[in-house]
């Protein structure tokens, strides 16, 4: 859910409305299903990267007949670089990357962690997740969930539909052998909410989730997102223009109008996509979300731990929701030390110890 802001001022330009309901059906349009790929997605500089690297990849049609895109890299030795251009706070954008290229055989995977994209991202914007699980021992598979990368078009799920695909295509890939060890899921926002709705299935027989700054109601999110991207988007003086026209025109209603109709359009009511009630159904996860992030507030963090007392929590001082994901310094020796203990057991749902702080 980045950059929405453009996609707003976009829809506003185009559809040259002058009275809510056109606003709301506009915007509902775009609640849908992603328009694109985000700009703070360095395509170029990705793909430069995944071409040096020893990697698998294809595609799962699903049941619902949704090919879905996978990308498996095996661990090594690849002393990862991450920088960041001079002057620019750490993790505010992507970093460039720079790792050692293996020569060695690849060695057997500790386990294998399944990553998840955030809304208008895919697999590739979590190669620096890929490389340092694999620096850790862990074989690694980027999933594009539907709509998104190189995966097929098919109606939005906010995390539902998505966690169905990934189950069915971790179920394709054990056959093939790709799942090797205890198996992990690692989210981002959009997919870390899939992570959560997935991990609830017993079918995915996943032993542990990290979930990075997930929402924990699609509608609730939407609510709180849309105004803060108006208040913070794009600077050219056209989208200034239309950025301020929206936030006149932009009430509760407006927003409450665009989420019906979105959830018309996909046959599933966002204010009823609750991955909290997904959570209380997940043995072993680790919440971690930044008290500075303004597109999905730290309440929403907050919501999950409370729905599932038995998870971890973690709150990042002064991370925001660009930021957090990229701060593999500060959260990658925690994310390896959770994926490193033994399996939860299911009566861990049953805990009543509160949620960790830090």
């Amino acid at each position: 859910m980045l950059r929405f802001s453009v996609l707003l001022a976009a829809c506003v330009l185009a559809a040259g409305f002058s009275s809510w309901p056109g606003l709301s059906t506009s915007l509902a349009g775009h609640l849908v299903a992603p328009d694109g790929t985000s700009p703070l997605l360095p395509a170029a500089r990705l793909d430069a990267a995944l071409a040096r690297l020893p990697d698998r990849s294809g595609r799962v049609i699903t049941q619902a007949g949704v090919p879905v895109f996978w990308r498996a890299i095996d661990p090594a030795e690849y002393r990862l670089r991450a920088t960041w251009p001079r002057g620019e706070a750490h993790g505010k954008t992507f970093p460039t990357l720079d790792f050692d290229v293996p020569t060695a055989p690849a060695p057997t995977p500790r386990g294998t962690v399944v990553l998840l994209h955030g809304w208008m991202m895919n697999g590739d914007s979590l190669l620096p997740w890929a490389l340092r699980l694999g620096e850790a021992g862990y074989r690694t598979v980027a999933i594009d969930l539907r709509n998104h990368g190189r995966s097929g078009h098919a109606p939005s799920g906010y995390g539902t539909r998505e966690a169905a695909d990934v189950v069915e295509v971790v179920a394709a890939l054990r056959a093939r052998g790709e799942i090797v060890g205890p198996l992990h899921v690692l989210g981002v926002s959009y997919g870390a909410a899939t992570a959560i709705f997935a991990a609830a299935d017993p079918r995915l027989r996943a032993e542990r989730v990290v979930a990075l700054e997930s929402f924990a109601v699609a509608g609730t999110a939407i609510r709180d997102m849309v105004p803060h991207m108006l208040d913070n988007g794009p600077a050219t003086w056209d989208e200034r223009l239309a950025r301020r026209w929206m936030h006149w025109q932009l009430d509760d209603a407006v927003l409450d109008a665009a989420i019906d109709q979105a959830g018309a359009a996909l046959d599933l009511p966002l204010d009823a996509v609750d991955v909290g009630a997904a959570l209380a159904q997940v043995p072993c996860a680790l919440l971690v979300h930044g008290d500075a992030d303004r597109h999905v507030p730290v309440a929403h963090g907050r919501a999950l731990a409370a729905a599932a007392p038995h998870a971890r929590y973690l709150e990042m001082p002064g991370e925001d929701h660009l930021s957090l994901p990229m701060r593999l310094d500060l959260l990658a020796p925690t994310v390896v030390d959770w994926f490193d203990r033994p399996a939860c057991p299911r009566s861990m749902l049953a805990a009543t110890a509160g949620p960790e702080a830090g």
